[in-house]
């Protein structure tokens, strides 16, 4: 009888345990290097670091030709981070030379730029120094990398504003700033640190403030010379033009000047965790957050018959409900090699690898992923690989 009672339990429960083990199966390929079918085997590149391709046309909707290439890096055994051109905000360079230089053993293109000089155009903190601000709320990854620990993403949209503050001649005094380490327009004030460049690179009809010390102090004013250094450990403030408004008349010698940041998140990053982190790249559309699924990027003025609903090659960081973090590249532009991905198709790809955080970055002609010194990718532009103006490294703890 006790037999019968067994074998009866048994005949129940086999089907069960049989499909949770399959379901066990199909759901840790990730921890234990396995991969499904629409993915190639895992390639080790370094510990911590599995390096996957794709070529399934079920990626895109209507299918075609495609090229994938994905990183899977263990947020305890490596560590990312923001790295500029050159070691500067002026000018470009190609992400496969960025990356040699900080011997980083992989790398991928970062956030929008202006092409014509190299820019940034949204939102970028790097090594702790804000060299880019926004009034557009856009999406962002937030990389906090410690030598000790693990490296944490945090995303948002946002946008970052920065104001000084001073008293003078008995007033309170607040000016915003127009621009942060960029070109100056006549007429704005803008604020040069020493990330930028040796130099402000201005022409010569304007006033310059040279500021140094804690707190901010202005120790020169310079007018209609341009180019002022900028020293290591402070920053210029630069006007454009002859005529000063009334604020900036009262900025004299010796004046000692607060410089407060304003951020603005959506989905729930304070403005403490922003001012905390090293890094902060922008992107175009944020994809997901903590499993919520972004399918309206009005916020972000995203055009769908431009950018959402057109394949264009796509670059991608992000986080899967495992903790593993992402990268991905997506060859576009290129009929008989790959066609690219619209939002849709990102976010296909998304569902695939299970991501629940997830940041769509500078694409396009930009789209470009280094390994071990190598581009592994097929970038869009005629010309190779595009300069760039900021890449996010990997290297290993």
């Amino acid at each position: 009888m006790r037999s019968r009672r067994f074998s009866h339990a048994h005949r129940k429960i086999a089907p069960l345990a049989g499909a949770v083990l399959l379901l066990l199966f199909v759901g840790a390929w990730r921890g234990a290097g396995q991969s499904p079918a629409w993915l190639s085997a895992p390639r080790t590149v370094a510990p911590g670091v599995d390096y996957y391709t794709s070529t399934d046309p079920s990626l895109v909707d209507p299918a075609g030709p495609l090229a994938v290439y994905l990183l899977k890096l263990d947020p305890a055994r490596v560590r990312l981070a923001s790295v500029l051109s050159n070691d500067e905000v002026y000018g470009a360079e190609t992400v496969d030379s960025i990356a040699e230089r900080h011997h980083a053993v992989a790398a991928i293109n970062g956030g929008f730029f202006n092409t014509k000089n190299g820019e940034p155009v949204g939102l970028l903190k790097v090594a702790g120094v804000l060299v880019s601000d926004t009034p557009i709320t856009k999406g962002m990854v937030a990389i906090q990398s410690p030598a000790k620990g693990r490296t944490t993403l945090d995303f948002d949209q946002a946008s970052v504003s920065v104001a000084l503050t001073f008293k003078e001649g008995g007033h309170d005094w607040r000016v915003p700033v127009d621009g942060v380490d960029t070109t100056r327009e006549r007429g704005k004030l803008m604020l040069y640190n020493a990330s930028y460049h040796a130099d402000t690179d201005t022409a010569p009809e304007g006033t310059e403030w040279v500021l140094t010390g804690r707190p901010l102090t202005v120790r020169e004013i310079r007018s209609n010379t341009g180019h002022t250094l900028i020293p290591r450990d402070g920053i210029v403030l630069s006007y454009g033009g002859v005529d000063l408004p009334p604020p900036l008349e009262a900025l004299r010698l010796n004046v000692r000047v607060d410089m407060v940041t304003a951020w603005k998140t959506l989905n729930g990053l304070s403005p403490s965790q922003l001012d905390r982190v090293d890094d902060i790249v922008n992107g175009a559309g944020l994809l997901r957050r903590k499993g919520r699924l972004f399918t309206d990027w009005t916020v972000e003025k995203l055009a769908h018959d431009t950018f959402l609903d057109v394949r264009h090659p796509r670059t991608l960081i992000g986080v899967d409900d495992h903790g593993f973090i992402w990268l991905a590249a997506i060859d576009g532009r290129q009929p008989d090699h790959s066609v690219g991905m619209m939002f849709s198709d990102l976010q296909r790809l998304c569902d695939r690898l299970h991501l629940r955080d997830a940041l769509n970055l500078d694409g396009g002609g930009s789209t470009t992923m280094v390994i071990g010194g190598e581009i592994v990718n097929k970038p869009s532009d005629a010309a190779g690989p595009r300069p760039v103006s900021d890449a996010i490294l990997v290297t290993i703890r």
